[in-house]
């Protein structure tokens, strides 16, 4: 998806998010001040696009390194990112992204050396593929789904991905994922044969000597690993937004 029509995306429906979910914002700041007191906002550095760094805003959800009882109201709901829209209009974050992640994050996963730089080309997201995941997903899952959303992302495959966290909004985490599960029954024939999904890869010195660019490089990394996770959550989403039309 061309940058520009990401940003007026983000613009648009971020700015139709912050009001339609300005009440709810409102509720949750009420319940912290009435039953936790203050602060309400909890700050933290974390890397952005180009791994810059970026202060992220969520509501306060530990206190004394306990998570309290309205945090945990909020983490299930996800209504403690919602302070991330205003890094979204600002343009510092995506609706749909990576999740943006510490820089101690950062070098206890490695992911600052050269390999990584395809992750850190588009702005950090609210949402996104790796957040969503009903199953493990640990530092290798997340990479193929972060590697997989830069190298295939579209107008079709963010709405997809709001869609999911709108349901995570609505239903709580654990209902939305399962109900993302469920949608596994209706796959669409045609899969990759086993003979195909095993087939082995060039080596990066293969494509060093065959002076693939850095664009063509990272594609032929998004497709052999990322592609049958990546796939089976679009396809869930997908099945869902046929169902809510």
């Amino acid at each position: 998806m061309p940058p520009d029509a990401k940003r007026l995306l983000d613009l648009t429906l971020g700015g139709l998010a912050t009001v339609a979910l300005a009440p709810a914002a409102l509720g949750a700041v009420g319940a912290l001040l009435a039953l936790d007191g203050r602060p309400v906002l909890f700050r933290q550095t974390r890397v952005g696009q180009g791994r810059a760094p970026l202060t992220v805003l969520k509501l306060r959800t530990f206190r004394d390194g306990r998570v309290t009882r309205v945090g945990r109201w909020l983490r299930a709901t996800g209504l403690d990112e919602l302070p991330q829209l205003v890094h979204v209009l600002r343009g510092e974050m995506s609706l749909v992204g990576p999740r943006p992640l510490t820089p101690e994050d950062v070098r206890r996963l490695g992911w600052d050396a050269p390999r990584y730089d395809p992750r850190w080309s588009v702005r950090p997201g609210i949402t996104g593929p790796a957040q969503l995941h009903d199953g493990p997903c640990d530092a290798r899952v997340s990479w193929r789904f972060d590697r997989a959303y830069v190298a295939r992302a579209s107008a079709g495959h963010d709405l997809s991905l709001l869609l999911g966290s709108a349901l995570a909004l609505a239903l709580g985490k654990r209902r939305a994922r399962r109900l993302l599960s469920l949608s596994r029954r209706r796959r669409p024939s045609g899969r990759r044969s086993r003979a195909e999904e095993n087939a082995p890869r060039p080596s990066h010195a293969e494509d060093d000597a065959r002076g693939l660019s850095r664009a063509e490089e990272n594609a032929r990394r998004a497709r052999p690993r990322a592609n049958d996770a990546w796939a089976r959550l679009v396809r869930r989403l997908d099945v869902l937004a046929q169902v809510a039309r």
